[in-house]
């Protein structure tokens, strides 16, 4: 089981893993890919080549987390997310992919450029995650109490895993 990142100096994170926790790793990754993909524009042409929506707040739940409203006015909201989504979800898939394309068995040593997008990816997956889990702040106490023949078992289990590794990002980082 991996260790976690940790700092070695000169802005390089390192990390060591098993061949299954990339396999995990690169699934949630790619799911992730899945959800963020390019969102839709509106017909005219111009706001097409410049990626401006439609500003309708997301009815899946999973991205309602990904992309929260950013004012509580419903109108302020739609049209701040009309100019800013396109480029949100740009930036996810950016770090998504920066996390496929480091991610290996075995020691992996990343910059901190990836390393931060490291961070924001797990954070996304954590997010879309523990939305799908309906996650509460009981999560380890919930955990603990469950039986490991529960089917929902190991999918808690990842979500911690995930956690811990964030956790220990963050720390590298920092």
């Amino acid at each position: 089981m991996s260790s976690g990142f940790s700092a070695k100096g000169d802005g390089v994170v390192v990390a060591r893993f098993e061949a299954a926790e990339v396999a995990i790793l690169r699934s949630l990754v790619s799911e992730l890919l899945g959800l963020v993909e390019p969102g839709e524009t509106g017909d005219d042409p111009l706001e097409r080549a410049l990626g401006i929506g439609d500003g309708r707040a997301p009815s899946d739940p999973v991205l309602a987390r990904l992309f929260p409203s950013a004012y509580e006015d419903a109108q302020d909201a739609s049209e701040f997310r009309r100019y800013t989504e396109a480029t949100l979800r740009d930036g996810k898939r950016a770090d998504a992919r920066t996390m496929l394309d480091t991610a290996a068995a075995g020691r992996t040593e990343l910059t901190t450029e990836q390393a931060q997008a490291w961070m924001r990816a797990l954070n996304d997956i954590r997010l879309a995650l523990g939305t799908k889990l309906e996650v509460t702040e009981e999560i380890h106490e919930e955990i603990a109490a469950m039986p490991e023949d529960d089917p929902r078992y190991p999918t808690y289990v990842i979500y911690d895993w995930l956690t811990y590794l964030q956790d220990t990002l963050v720390r590298a980082l920092w």
